[in-house]
């Protein structure tokens, strides 16, 4: 049996560092985490608690209609319809992560925004990351929450889906690994954004390094992602 108590303190540890590194927005986004088992349980944040002072009790245990089974407050009703759909869409992602954080969101307000291979933290993303065009406004139905999810649906290799005019998803295989994929996604976007703001042309990397590069992130990303969440939960006290 999973241990769900590990998952609510892993997913709260996120909640606050993501608060820290600044990828919240006011009360909004959402993270979930999908509870293996023979019955469709997920952890979700509550609307209203802000993400610095998320606990593990805070969380709240839903099933796949979005009822809430355990905990006290209100499922919002944009985290039901994105992440339901979204961890359908890729039974890889354990752990759906939705952030509107500045950096990777300027890249989804400029006509044709890509993460472009122009920095080594960008290789990481390689082969990994797809691209949603379309904006359907709020997520209050499931309708735009399967529109959404049909990125990742129709591309299983992609753990990184940026949402036109509107922010990232970010999807792991545990806590840790999508953590550490939203960190270094952050720093991405931010390097690239930077070089852009001088306005010189970026420099691209070689696609056969790009290449290479790419599998040799691949080859530690579990490992280097479990050390480096343990590592901040430390720091914290988390």
């Amino acid at each position: 049996m999973p241990d769900i108590d590990l998952y609510r303190r892993e997913l709260a540890a996120a909640f606050r560092l993501a608060a820290k590194f600044d990828f919240n927005e006011g009360i909004c986004n959402h993270f979930s985490v999908q509870v293996p088992g023979a019955e469709e349980r997920y952890l979700f944040n509550p609307y209203g608690v802000h993400w610095s002072e998320m606990r593990p009790a805070d969380l709240l245990l839903v099933d796949g209609r979005g009822q809430i089974l355990e905990g006290e407050g209100e499922l919002e009703a944009t985290a039901r319809n994105i992440h339901i759909a979204g961890h359908r869409a890729n039974p890889r992602h354990l752990c759906l992560l939705h952030t509107h954080m500045p950096w990777a969101t300027s890249l989804t307000m400029i006509e044709g925004g890509r993460l472009e291979m122009a920095h080594q933290t960008a290789a990481r993303f390689y082969g990994r990351t797809a691209y949603n065009d379309e904006f359907g406004g709020f997520a209050s139905g499931e309708k735009e929450g399967e529109r959404i999810a049909s990125s990742a649906k129709s591309d299983q290799k992609a753990d990184i889906v940026f949402l036109a005019h509107h922010g990232i998803i970010v999807g792991g295989p545990s806590v840790a690994t999508a953590f550490d994929d939203l960190y270094y996604l952050d720093r991405a976007c931010r390097q690239q954004v930077l070089a852009m703001s001088t306005g010189r042309p970026l420099k691209l990397i070689p696609q056969q390094v790009i290449e290479s590069t790419a599998r040799e992130w691949m080859n530690v990303l579990d490992h280097q992602a479990k050390l480096h969440f343990e590592a901040l939960m430390r720091i914290d006290g988390l």
